[in-house]
């Protein structure tokens, strides 16, 4: 025997934003335990294109964890059964031989599915440059070490600024919300002395604009953070309320 796995794939097939879409159902033969899920479905393409037909669309790039590119939904799970990793880093040993798996594309309103498995997440692009940046006018740039940070804050902005923009907490959450991704984003800078001058104008700029993206409102199931294969902590989501809020007590003149 050698050891490979025979799996089952229902996957989404989409042409298209406007075409009502459809699983349809592939065999996936002698796949190695030692593959990951996209060089399994890669696999799986060759042998589709071998027989003339239409390669399973999906999206990818950098295959290390660090570029949030696939976004794929596993059996009922964003970015597959295992926590704290990506697609890409999900190795077919996680499943069994014989198993079906069912792949869909993050449903989201904001999200949409460009074809198959791929959508167009753009709308966190337009989020972040709504607000997720330091434009103040400083000067000369000091030298990092004669800012001082104290390391606990420090440790906290990074741990924030890790998130890779993926979408899983959108895919997770059945509001479709935005918020832990929004909220990371907005910490990074909320969080540093650099970020303070447009605090609270970033805020209601990036919360706006996530708004009318379409994305849904934030119940607090907890779901983003469990998925989020960089787990980025709920906290952020406090922090942005707690800006969001005290903005409002701000006159206009003194946010802009």
């Amino acid at each position: 025997m050698s050891g490979n796995m025979n799996l089952t794939l229902n996957v989404w097939r989409q042409k298209n934003v406007a075409d009502k879409g459809r699983f349809v159902t592939y065999k996936a033969d002698d796949i190695s335990p030692d593959m990951s899920f996209l060089e399994m479905l890669d696999v799986v393409n060759e042998r589709l294109v071998k027989k003339g037909e239409d390669p399973i669309h999906f999206d990818h790039d950098c295959r290390e964890g660090i570029c949030g590119m696939c976004s794929l939904y596993i059996n009922g799970r964003p970015h597959g059964p295992k926590r704290g990793i990506t697609t890409c880093q999900l190795h077919m040993r996680s499943f069994h031989d014989g198993e079906t798996i069912t792949i869909e594309p993050w449903r989201a309103e904001a999200f949409p599915v460009i074809k198959d498995l791929a959508t167009d997440r753009t709308a966190f692009d337009r989020i972040q440059e709504a607000g997720g940046f330091v434009s103040v006018n400083t000067g000369g740039i000091p030298d990092a070490n004669e800012i001082p940070i104290p390391k606990v804050i420090a440790d906290e902005a990074f741990n924030s600024a890790t998130c890779i923009q993926c979408g899983a907490c959108v895919a997770a959450c059945k509001n479709a919300s935005a918020a832990l991704f929004v909220s990371a984003k907005i910490s990074q800078l909320a969080l540093l002395p650099q970020g303070q001058p447009e605090r609270y104008r970033r805020v209601q700029a990036m919360v706006a604009q996530m708004d009318a993206e379409g994305f849904g409102s934030c119940t607090n199931t907890g779901a983003c953070e469990i998925e989020c294969p960089k787990g980025i902590s709920l906290t952020n989501i406090n922090r942005m309320r707690r800006d969001y809020f005290t903005a409002k007590f701000f006159k206009e003149e003194e946010i802009n």
